[in-house]
């Protein structure tokens, strides 16, 4: 961090560039936002207080959602403001605050989608083990596992970006701080930095998308064996959506962090920052809890239980 001290502040430039449409575009992020955390803290409740929901899958549907809220809070909610406020100072631990706890949600964010895409090709293509290889020491496990790994994830990039010097400017053209916004504002070599995207990105990333499609084409293999039609479309519905937001999630952060440094920032990177920052939590509650007919009988019924409670 000390090599940034030539830069005390960064300035976010944020919606400027979008002139009248920044008001309107900061207050439906932020009512989308509030949206996003309903939903999310629903499931949560839900699969919490519903016995017949705590299951493998549900548990990492739990622990998605919290990790949905705290990766969408990091950025949205303080953009939105800054913007309705027209402040767009942020401090440069509040820069390197912002920027590690991006890459640690966004880390953890693939790694339960990964882990959850295992979990459906257990559940469907061999369900007589699933009690075996999906239990509860796996659950655990896997979930620790992804949390301290993401903490090591982030602590690497946070690392390697704020070693850099930032004496050309200070503007980051985007509405938080992201990596590859620094690195085009810095003075010193980033080369290694690049590399360091390019490896982590092909491993996590990469490995991580490679997992979760071969999981599909086994479940999707084993759908189609399926000799009743209502089976086979219920399948279907369930897992199309969940790879619509793992492709929208990597692909669109794959854009913003794999393209050249000296490439100037452009509408386009604020739209995909905005894909891959703000589809996945928004469209989590939607595919796992407004499509899941359990999620919404135990909503109902909680519903009711308490609004039956209330009277007396």
């Amino acid at each position: 961090m000390a090599n940034a001290s030539m830069v005390t502040v960064f300035f976010l430039q944020g919606f400027t560039d979008l002139g009248k449409l920044r008001l309107l575009l900061s207050m439906l992020l932020l009512l989308m936002y509030l949206a996003t955390l309903l939903g999310n803290l629903i499931i949560v409740t839900v699969t919490t207080l519903d016995q017949n929901l705590h299951t493998p899958m549900y548990f990492f549907l739990r622990n998605l959602s919290f990790v949905d809220m705290g990766y969408i809070s990091v950025t949205v909610p303080n953009a939105c403001i800054n913007s309705l406020i027209d402040n767009q100072v942020i401090s440069v631990a509040g820069c390197a605050t912002q920027i590690f706890l991006v890459l640690y949600f966004a880390y953890v964010e693939f790694i339960f989608l990964s882990i959850m895409a295992q979990d459906r090709y257990v559940a469907i293509c061999q369900p007589l083990h699933y009690p075996v290889i999906i239990n509860h020491t796996f659950c655990v496990r896997t979930t620790l596992a992804s949390l301290l790994s993401g903490l090591l994830y982030a602590a690497v990039h946070t690392g390697n970006t704020f070693r850099l010097s930032f004496c050309q400017s200070n503007v980051v053209p985007q509405f938080f701080c992201d990596v590859p916004s620094l690195l085009r504002l810095s003075c010193s070599d980033t080369f290694s930095n690049q590399l360091l995207i390019l490896v982590l990105s092909m491993v996590v990333g990469g490995g991580s998308l490679i997992f979760i499609f071969t999981s599909y084409v086994r479940i999707f293999s084993t759908v189609l064996k399926f000799p009743v039609q209502e089976e086979r479309g219920k399948a279907f519905s369930t897992c199309i959506p969940h790879i619509i937001v793992v492709v929208v999630f990597l692909g669109s952060g794959s854009i913003v962090y794999l393209r050249p440094s000296k490439v100037s920032a452009t509408i386009e990177d604020l739209i995909f920052s905005i894909l891959y920052t703000f589809v996945p939590p928004f469209l989590n509650p939607i595919i796992y809890s407004l499509r899941n007919k359990q999620v919404k009988e135990a909503t109902r019924k909680i519903v009711l239980r308490k609004f039956y409670l209330g009277k007396f």
